[in-house]
């Protein structure tokens, strides 16, 4: 089921941080507390200790990634994927950032999507503030092969059309290493790595993307509302925030059937396949305490974000949430229309 709203209001454009450079590692600076509590699944525990459990769940799914997905979605998160991106419609020139997308599934679409556009063989030229692989003794192969790309000119920098961030180095270990696999040499040097935690992108600066994406990353962050929050800030007016996330089924009855599904079978298959019972009861009890489409919807609008929408996929057991930053003209004309003017009805 697909709902629009529109919600108006004004929102002033935040402050320019100034010029600053991507890193692809190094430390990340913790803004969780010790003394307030938030959930990890269904357990009452501080923010500090959800950010750590996180980072542990997904250092042992890491190398079995896909195979988490196809255990949690059966199979059908490719789907999803294809039609994120085909919800998205990147043109040529479509810069993105993909936050909590270490193994690079939504970048390696990203990126073979631009190949079907036309003249997509010519370059796609913007200012980047992205630097090149750093320059350092390698110490594997995949490093090697990266670095050997890194060596390329300020144009063939510039080129580079979507950032991966993740928080975890060991997620984008695994992405680095399946795209020299999946993606041509041209792509290879369109995609760059960065760790960072999506709710401080400070070294990010103002209004640096045309597109952001999150897939299945947003329920496991401590703030919510701050990530979207951020994604607002990073975004260039006129651009779009996007989000893929397991959400709620609303029919009892395929309620029943998917939690049957979540509790008895998902948590067993983990234990079975890849060893691990607790990190896949905690990722089907996330999605419990995830916030349904209506609320999450709300949270997106109060960020700055207009033109939000969402679209239900496999009735409910995931949903793609949409929201547009506006510039700050088209947002201070919306503010002063007439009280009760409906503009949903020009919007579909």
């Amino acid at each position: 089921m697909f709902s629009r709203s529109v919600n108006i209001g004004l929102r002033l454009p935040t402050k320019k941080l100034g010029n600053c450079k991507f890193s692809t590692s190094g430390t990340i600076q913790s803004s969780y507390s010790s003394d307030k509590e938030t959930h990890f699944g269904f357990e009452t525990v501080s923010e500090t200790q959800k950010a750590e459990k996180v980072k542990k769940v997904f250092e042992t799914v890491a190398s079995k990634y896909d195979l988490m997905n196809d255990m949690m979605s059966g199979g059908v998160h490719r789907v999803w994927k294809d039609i994120f991106i085909n919800r998205l419609r990147p043109g040529r020139k479509t810069k993105l950032i993909d936050v909590a997308g270490g193994t690079g599934d939504i970048a390696f679409r990203f990126l073979q999507h631009k190949e079907t556009l036309p003249n997509c063989s010519s370059p796609i030229r913007f200012t980047s503030p992205l630097d090149s692989i750093p320059s350092k003794r390698p110490e594997n192969e995949v490093e090697a092969q990266y670095q050997a790309l890194g060596n390329s000119s300020p144009e063939e920098e510039n080129n580079r059309s979507v950032v991966v961030c993740d928080i975890n180095d060991k997620m984008l270990e695994v992405g680095r290493t399946r795209s020299l696999s999946i993606l041509t040499p041209d792509q290879l040097r369109r995609i760059d790595w960065k760790q960072g935690d999506a709710e401080n992108l400070s070294d990010i600066p103002d209004n640096s993307f045309d597109a952001y994406t999150i897939a299945f990353g947003i329920r496991n962050c401590v703030h919510v509302d701050q990530v979207v929050r951020e994604a607002y800030r990073i975004l260039r007016p006129g651009g779009r925030f996007l989000c893929l996330e397991f959400s709620h089924v609303s029919n009892p009855a395929l309620q029943w059937i998917y939690d049957q599904y979540s509790f008895q079978v998902i948590p067993v298959m983990g234990q079975v396949m890849v060893g691990d019972w607790d990190s896949y009861i905690y990722l089907v009890q996330s999605i419990r305490k995830f916030p349904k489409q209506e609320d999450f919807k709300y949270m997106i609008q109060q960020a700055g974000f207009r033109f939000v929408t969402y679209e239900n996929l496999t009735f409910g057991v995931a949903a793609i949430h949409s929201g547009v930053k506006l510039y700050i003209g088209i947002q201070w004309s919306l503010t002063n229309w007439p009280i009760g003017f409906n503009l949903s009805r020009f919007t579909g």
